[in-house]
């Protein structure tokens, strides 16, 4: 997601910059006056569940049924965080938790994977992206709320968990038996392949902009210099907060906007611009982007892909192209509401068609690869999201198509050949021709 969080809430180790809603009179207004109808319709329906249901209902179920549903018409983003659901965004933002690493949404009452966090045990276990999650440890999840999903998959560290799992293309379900771990949230992690330098931001959660940069200064201190390139992997990263993707886009631009963001009121508008100064020196960037890079993620590749920065490479992204601003109730408890929609710099919202890469590259090195991406779950399966309000083909750049001998191989002479992760190795190959690399992306891709 692309998070705001209200400032004075940092004192509750939540840390980014948020608009708080006020509360205004025209709110209540619309209460008192035309939605009194509405309202006692609402009140109607209780009284006769309470009057003629089988079993007694406490008044808490129902209440809380009627504003999970409210929030559930609007969009698949906003939500009511109960006292449980804000300690796990407080998790998801900053702290480390007992879990299996699965960043997950629910459609049709199903459990989707959206994406498995790299290096956790679900991603180690060979939990995909588009995976569907029906039973855990035996019993059926369909139906239940997706806070109950996740409550029962995190748990002791050591301990273990079976989820069945549907995976489209595969005629049968399967078991998968996962031990729960410490999720530690580094989001960032880099390596070096010759003079290449690869930086993999899995989440936007604190510090990124920081770890980013601390990255950076790594690369240059273990080469001795600056690198020939920079490939920044972010697959699979399912987003977070939004100043820390403003942080890091900026790292790498010198001027220019980053990203605007429109709501309904005026007081949602905002533009963010970045500050003189490219921590990359100029050196060739490719993004790596996959059905699993989502909002504040979308954010960066956007951004860098419109300032002709960096060339973009691998699956067109996930496309949620909207913002929440979390909107505090009581001390442990918040609205997460959308409260606006994100532009690039070239004014293309990614809401429902993503960011399309400069050069596709299918994931030669997984065999399920090319079934998952044609059934790839994104923004745009997802019931009641918001729509677009470009026209999609009219909105979308003219992108060349390239025909690679090499997106013919084989994961098994991939393998042969030592390559794990065959998108990697194409953008690190591409960088190595640091010509190819700095030409406009038309005639890399002719080339």
């Amino acid at each position: 997601m692309a998070l705001k969080i209200a400032p004075f809430m940092r004192s509750a180790a939540l840390v980014t910059a948020l608009a708080l809603l006020p509360a205004t009179t025209a709110g209540l207004a619309a209460v008192d006056g035309r939605g009194a109808p509405e309202f006692g319709k609402l009140m109607v329906i209780y009284q006769r569940i309470q009057a003629n249901y089988v079993d007694q209902v406490d008044d808490e179920k129902l209440i809380r049924g009627a504003i999970d549903g409210m929030l559930a018409s609007l969009d698949p983003h906003s939500a009511y965080l109960d006292a449980t659901a804000f300690d796990s965004l407080r998790t998801q933002t900053e702290g480390n938790y007992g879990g299996l690493g699965l960043s997950v949404t629910m459609e049709d009452g199903v459990v989707k994977v959206i994406a498995p966090t790299r290096g956790t045990p679900a991603d180690n276990a060979g939990i995909k992206a588009g995976d569907y999650i029906t039973h855990l440890d035996g019993k059926l999840i369909y139906g239940g709320s997706l806070d109950e999903a996740v409550e029962q998959m995190r748990g002791k560290p050591g301990t273990s968990i079976a989820l069945t799992i549907y995976r489209p293309g595969r005629d049968e379900p399967f078991d998968v038996s996962v031990e729960r771990a410490i999720i530690e949230l580094r989001p960032v992690e880099y390596s070096i392949d010759g003079r290449i330098g690869v930086i993999t931001v899995s989440s936007f959660s604190a510090n990124v902009g920081r770890e980013v940069e601390k990255a950076m200064d790594g690369i240059r201190k273990d080469l001795g210099g600056t690198p020939d390139g920079i490939v920044l992997d972010m697959r699979s990263n399912p987003g977070g907060l939004l100043d820390e993707a403003v942080a890091m886009s900026d790292l790498f631009l010198d001027k220019g906007q980053i990203v605007s963001q429109r709501g309904r009121f005026a007081r949602d508008n905002e533009s963010y611009v970045a500050r003189t100064g490219d921590i990359a020196r100029g050196v060739p960037i490719i993004v790596l982007i996959d059905a699993g890079t989502a909002s504040a993620s979308e954010i960066v590749a956007g951004a860098l892909q419109d300032h002709h920065r960096a060339l973009v490479m691998g699956e067109r992204s996930f496309g949620k192209g909207s913002v929440q601003t979390l909107v505090p109730l009581t001390n442990d408890s918040a609205l997460k509401l959308t409260t606006a929609r994100y532009y690039t710099p070239s004014g293309r919202s990614v809401q429902e068609g993503g960011i399309e890469p400069d050069i596709a590259v299918p994931q030669m090195s997984d065999p399920d690869a090319r079934l998952r991406a044609e059934r790839a779950i994104r923004e745009s399966d997802l019931r009641g999201h918001l729509i677009n309000e470009m026209d999609l083909d009219d909105r979308e750049l003219e992108r060349d198509k390239i025909d690679d001998p090499r997106f013919q191989i084989t994961p098994e002479e991939l393998e042969k050949q030592g390559i794990e992760d065959f998108q990697l190795h194409y953008a690190i190959d591409t960088l190595r021709n640091t010509r190819l690399a700095k030409l406009p992306v038309k005639a890399v891709a002719k080339n």
